[in-house]
């Protein structure tokens, strides 16, 4: 029994070269497959490579790679997934239209599943090694660090399933120790699970170094995990255990302890804030073009704290980031995701967030120049294949995987979830003000630390709307990073959001002024002021990447006449109403669709596994 569990985990150990710092010296490798488990973990090299196989199962096609990523994340006030006819598949999980039996659930279910016990074997066997107790300092050091990266990548596994299934079977040791004892678990409120996982991320970051330690004991400074990760997804975890989740008898509900939780969101944002070890990027754009798309290792600044790395050109271990998603080049590409029409005009005209995030163009055969597209064709832009260098694709290349890096936490999420929970705890405070500040001035090019009344959040604002400023403040600069949708689950907006967001887009396709959300602080004036163009222009055979590819505004009426050396676009049009609104969110219920549906192939390997409400 027990070899056998040992020959999955290794198998996908050697298999999943995902740690780009380290994936050329495991090519040299020969496999350990056949290996028992006190050869396995002998040493500190050999353990590395079954933490790896830990890493592996967070990519590929049934993870992060473009399943829990893409499709997962959408429809929300955001973005929203593709077009086409329903089908209980990818559009279904868009649409909130999905079934027991849908095609998309069961693999990532098993694969989030085979991620956790991957963990455990490596969380109950590295204790246990003769080096993890009398090897030297550094061993030591290197094996208690990965311990705790086995405790971390646990509960982000964990948290992934609990935010997409809710209460699940509880799994905290390796099958070879559990199965006998408990062969048909019962599913465990998501409660208790997440106050196991928010203590195992107590005691790994006790365990696993900052940033600025890791040269002391031997370790690259590279995607793998360190303290900051362990503490911003502590505090990410607690938030969501603070906020509201649809229960078995079909309603939102927050737990009376919830303040509890805001707390333990604080201190942990606040240690990693104090620590010195993390910063903003000074530029937005640099981060997604220079650092994402640029496929870097080290990231200088340690914004990028928890990323899902991917590797080798295939369904396993790489992504489809920049092809699902994204524009298109020479025709190549899904665009699969899309930018909703209300979403673009959120953003301020000076924010400079909103070329990065949307991406009104698609690229011509040259793979530079750019063919402007109406507002109901725009798409995500962090991901795209016209941004990837090191080395850059080919406009001629038919590639469907690019190693693109899937960003599960950076460093503005932990200075907005700071702001969030320290109103939640104290109301809008200086120390608030300042974090979501910090934010916005990278937003618009500002000096991070130096205060801008151009774009501060001004003092004054009561507990209620500097909340509603959090709300729309996490979507301008987490915009298409697979957050908002379950933002709005935890807060139980949802179904506010999408109302409200429908109704708008009905205004947009009649030529109609949009009016305010009541869920979070409104668009920019002009964005509402009913002078909003109907027709854009692009510079023709521009390859601009931004804005300097229009002639004319976004926020103002448009000239009457092409303008010279440009191409014209229908830009609002009645096509909102029969594209975007059309399919967006057409399937939501509220006490359904906060949660996907048990995979039904689950279900049948565990009649214990009760369904979910409403399906």
């Amino acid at each position: 029994m027990k070899r056998r569990y040992y020959k999955v985990l290794f198998a996908g150990a050697i298999l999943s070269l995902v740690l780009t710092a380290g994936c050329k010296k495991f090519l040299d490798q020969q496999p350990i497959t056949d290996l028992g488990p006190d050869m396995v973990f002998a040493d500190v090299n050999s353990t590395y490579k079954a933490l790896a196989g830990v890493y592996s199962r967070l990519m590929g096609d049934q993870g992060y790679g473009i399943r829990v990523s893409l499709y997962y994340t959408v429809d929300n006030d955001e973005m929203q997934g593709p077009t086409g006819s329903d089908d209980d598949d990818r559009r279904g999980l868009a649409r909130y239209k999905p079934t027991a039996s849908n095609l998309q659930l069961n693999a990532p279910f098993n694969q989030m599943f085979q991620g956790i016990e991957y963990a455990n074997i490596c969380i109950d066997k590295i204790p246990k090694m003769e080096m993890y107790s009398n090897g030297t300092d550094q061993q030591k050091k290197q094996l208690r660090r990965m311990l705790g990266e086995a405790l971390t990548l646990r509960a982000q596994f964990y948290f992934e399933a609990i935010r997409n299934w809710g209460d699940l079977p509880a799994h905290f040791k390796p099958a070879y120790a559990q199965a006998s004892d408990v062969p048909l678990p019962v599913r465990t409120d998501r409660d208790v699970l997440y106050d196991q996982i928010l203590d195992d991320l107590k005691t790994a970051a006790d365990i696993v170094p900052w940033r600025n330690e890791l040269t002391a004991i031997g370790d690259p400074v590279d995607e793998r995990i360190t303290k900051g990760t362990v503490k911003g997804l502590r505090a990410r975890i607690a938030l969501f255990r603070g906020g509201y989740s649809l229960r078995q008898n079909a309603s939102m509900q927050r737990s009376s302890d919830y303040m509890k939780y805001y707390q333990i969101a604080k201190d942990e944002c606040n240690d990693i804030i104090n620590s010195g070890q993390h910063s903003l990027n000074a530029s937005f754009k640099a981060l997604w073009k220079d650092q994402v798309g640029a496929r870097a290792v080290a990231d200088p600044n340690g914004e990028l704290m928890f990323q899902a790395s991917a590797i080798g050109s295939g369904g396993v271990e790489d992504s489809k980031l920049g092809y699902y998603n994204g524009p298109t080049v020479n025709g190549l590409g899904n665009k699969s995701i899309n930018v909703l029409p209300t979403y673009f005009y959120l953003f301020d005209s000076t924010d400079l967030r909103r070329d990065v995030t949307c991406v009104p163009y698609n690229v011509l055969a040259d793979g530079i120049t750019k063919q402007g597209q109406a507002i109901t064709a725009i798409n995500d832009g962090k991901y795209r294949r016209d941004w990837i260098s090191n080395p850059v694709v080919a406009p001629t290349n038919a590639i469907q995987y690019f190693s693109l890096k899937w960003q599960i936490l950076r460093y503005s999420d932990v200075l907005l979830m700071f702001a969030e929970a320290e109103n939640e705890i104290n109301g809008p405070t200086s120390a608030a003000y300042n974090t979501i500040n910090m934010v916005r001035r990278r937003g618009y090019g500002k000096p991070v630390a130096t205060a801008d009344p151009t774009v501060d959040l001004t003092a004054g604002l009561n507990k209620a709307d500097f909340f509603k400023a959090i709300v729309r403040e996490r979507s301008l600069e987490l915009g298409g990073e697979g957050v908002r949708k379950f933002d709005l689950i935890r807060w139980n907006l949802i179904g506010t959001a999408f109302t409200e967001t429908k109704a708008n887009l009905l205004r947009m396709s009649n030529l109609q002024a949009m009016v305010n959300p009541t869920y979070m602080l409104g668009y920019p004036t002009y964005s509402i002021s009913g002078n909003l163009p109907i027709s854009m222009y692009y510079i023709t055979n521009s390859t601009a990447d931004d804005k300097a590819l229009w002639r004319n505004s976004f926020y103002t009426t448009a000239p009457t006449s092409t303008p010279s050396g440009t191409t014209k676009v229908t830009w609002l049009s009645a096509a909102i109403n029969t594209t975007a609104l059309a399919r967006f969110a057409t399937g939501f219920t509220p006490g359904k669709s906060e949660l996907y549906p048990i995979p039904q192939a689950a279900r049948n390997a565990n009649a214990n596994l009760i369904q979910n409400p409403g399906y």
